[in-house]
C-alpha cells in the first residue's frame, strides 16, 4: 500500500471528513474512485472556479434511455476523464440503464498510468441521495 500511495498520491477524501488532526485523506486507487465519483457526480458549471469540470449527467436523466443516449452519456464520462483524471486510462466504459429502479449504472475499467495495474469502478447514477 505505501508503494501504491507514493505512485498514485494522496489527496481530501470524499466526502470531506475533518478529523481532530485536520481533513481526512485518502490514497492510492481508493483516491481514483473518489475523484471519478466526483467527476461523474458533477455538474458542469457546478463549480465556481472550475466551469469546465465535471459530466453534466444530470441533464441526461431524463431523456429517454435508448442506444444513442447511453453511447452519448459514455462519450461525456470518456472526455470528463480524459479532461480530469491524468493518472489513469479509461479502457471502457458501459452505461446501462435499469429500468425498474431508474438509475444508469455506470461501468469503469481503467489501467493505472505507468502501472500497468487494471482496477474496475461501477458507480449507480440516479436523482436523490447519492
Amino acid at each position: 500500500m505505501a508503494l501504491e500511495v507514493r505512485f498514485i498520491g494522496v489527496g481530501w477524501g470524499f466526502p470531506p471528513l475533518f478529523e481532530a488532526g485536520g481533513v481526512r485523506l485518502t490514497g492510492g486507487v481508493r483516491n481514483i474512485e473518489e475523484s471519478l465519483r466526483i467527476i461523474t457526480g458533477t455538474q458542469l458549471g457546478e463549480r465556481l472556479m472550475r466551469p469546465n469540470f465535471g459530466c453534466g449527467l444530470d441533464d441526461e436523466i431524463f431523456g429517454q434511455m435508448n442506444s444513442n443516449r447511453l453511447t452519448w452519456i459514455e462519450n461525456l464520462i470518456r472526455r470528463a476523464i480524459l479532461l480530469h483524471e491524468p493518472r489513469i486510462d479509461a479502457e471502457t466504459i458501459r452505461v446501462e440503464a435499469d429500468q425498474p429502479e431508474g438509475r444508469l449504472l455506470i461501468r469503469i475499467a481503467y489501467t493505472v498510468r505507468g502501472a500497468n495495474s487494471r482496477f474496475n469502478f461501477v458507480f449507480p447514477f440516479y436523482l436523490g441521495d447519492r
